[in-house]
């Protein structure tokens, strides 16, 4: 008991990158906001179900997960850019990883506890589009990676 409360202490107080951080989704007013009937004709069923509903993709299964041209990630929702291909990198966890935003608060952080873990969900900060999750073991100098579902975001190739 002990250990896990340890651990559990650890993580929720990790905070090393500049995302917005909330602790809750009441804190949370995205600049874009749209009912439920208006996302699910602008983003079909499997996107929604992602992004809104936060789902999540099978592992190895996204369109993303190993895509490496030069480029910019930018939202499925609402077209803000989230990523670029610099700090893209293969976590091989079967999602695509990266290892900061494009911009400081491009994304917005809030503790999830579902699925009987404690993790840290990321959204878009624009639309509050459910992108994945980010932990603090990746292999860079941040430490961190946001796993991201691929069908959360769009592609926009380097010119």
């Amino acid at each position: 008991m002990k250990t896990y409360f340890l651990g559990l202490v650890l993580v929720l107080s990790f905070s090393q990158c500049q995302s917005q951080t909330i602790s809750s989704m009441s804190d949370f007013k995205p600049e874009i906001s749209k009912n439920e009937t208006q996302w699910k004709q602008e983003l079909g069923p499997e996107k929604f179900r992602i992004l809104r509903q936060k789902g999540t993709e099978y592992p190895g299964t996204g369109e993303y997960d190993k895509h490496f041209e030069t480029g910019t990630y930018s939202c499925a929702g609402c077209g803000a850019n989230l990523f670029t291909s610099d700090s893209k990198f293969d976590a091989h966890c079967g999602w695509p990883s990266f290892d900061k935003e494009i911009i400081d608060g491009a994304i917005t952080e809030i503790r999830d506890f579902s699925a009987g873990m404690v993790r840290t969900e990321i959204l878009c900060t624009k639309c509050g589009g459910h992108l994945g999750h980010v932990f603090n073991d990746g292999p860079t100098k941040t430490k961190l990676r946001y796993c991201v579902n691929s069908l959360s975001m769009t592609f926009e190739r380097k010119k």
